[in-house]
């Protein structure tokens, strides 16, 4: 259970639980086992991911590889659709996967736009903390590190909101309703520590590794005890948000009253330096 865990970019504790159990039923499917189209709920899976990257790679804008085929997908293979000549009627089935394959080559190299678009968004945004909206959440047990963590980013001049809430998925969903910029977890009981971003096999959140970087810079520099490296996964709430996201496990560590000021510190100089740019 653990390498696939690992495999996967989920927290590897050995646990069977709803994100490792979504995973695998994703995982069976590869792209030509069934129709892919928009509907609700939307469709999930390794196929969905598959062709996210194809679509991606030959220039039509899928959004990130999620693996969930929502609007931005079916937009992008509407667009491929009309530019080989077939109906463009989002579905993609025998016609499109064949078409697809033939352009197998031109597709397994390069970034994909969804990349370069959040690559070209960071280098284009304001700089400075003032007025940027900003999300600090927390699955449980770590309130008191989150109020911190919020507090300090208000008094930098953010407008941060505080989720506290067991459901990956309603901290996505309530960061994207707050039109937030930047989303900062803090979860703990992972057999490891580290500083999280979203990415999968031909994809990664380039806002999202920056601002683990950062972190994990930060952290080390205040004298944060942990190994606190930056690690490419797909947790749910890195997957569902649609801004740029980062998780701190702190894994089995307490956290001692020291290392409270020091990460909240750590969080408003990382992010400060985030938003200053990619070449700062």
């Amino acid at each position: 259970m653990r390498g696939f865990q690992q495999s996967h970019g989920l927290r590897d504790d050995g646990v069977c639980d709803d994100a490792t159990w979504s995973t695998l039923v994703e995982a069976s499917w590869e792209l030509g086992d069934r129709h892919l189209y928009l509907r609700s709920p939307n469709l999930r899976g390794d196929d969905v991911a598959d062709l996210q990257a194809r679509l991606g790679r030959l220039g039509f804008d899928a959004g990130r590889v999620d693996g969930i085929f929502g609007p931005d997908t079916a937009r992008a293979l509407q667009e491929f659709q009309r530019n080989v000549a077939l109906t463009p009627d989002g579905i993609c089935g025998y016609e499109t996967l064949r078409s697809l394959q033939r352009l197998a080559t031109r597709a397994d190299v390069g970034p994909s736009v969804a990349s370069v678009r959040e690559d070209e968004e960071m280098r284009r945004g304001s700089r400075g903390l003032d007025g940027k909206r900003l999300v600090v959440g927390h699955s449980g047990g770590l309130g008191a590190l989150t109020r911190s963590v919020a507090r300090q980013l208000r008094l930098a001049g953010a407008s941060a909101l505080e989720v506290p809430d067991p459901d990956a998925r309603v901290q996505a969903r309530m960061a994207d309703q707050f039109d937030a910029e930047l989303y900062i977890g803090l979860a703990a009981g992972a057999p490891q520590s580290y500083v999280a971003y979203y990415a999968v096999p031909g994809f990664e959140s380039v806002g999202g590794r920056r601002m683990a970087e950062r972190f994990h810079a930060q952290l080390s520099a205040l004298g944060v005890s942990l190994d606190c490296t930056p690690r490419g996964m797909r947790s749910p709430v890195l997957r569902e948000t649609r801004m740029a996201a980062v998780v701190f496990e702190l894994g089995t560590a307490s956290v001692t009253p020291a290392w409270s000021p020091r990460i909240a510190t750590a969080a408003v100089v990382a992010t400060r330096a985030w938003f200053a740019g990619p070449e700062r």
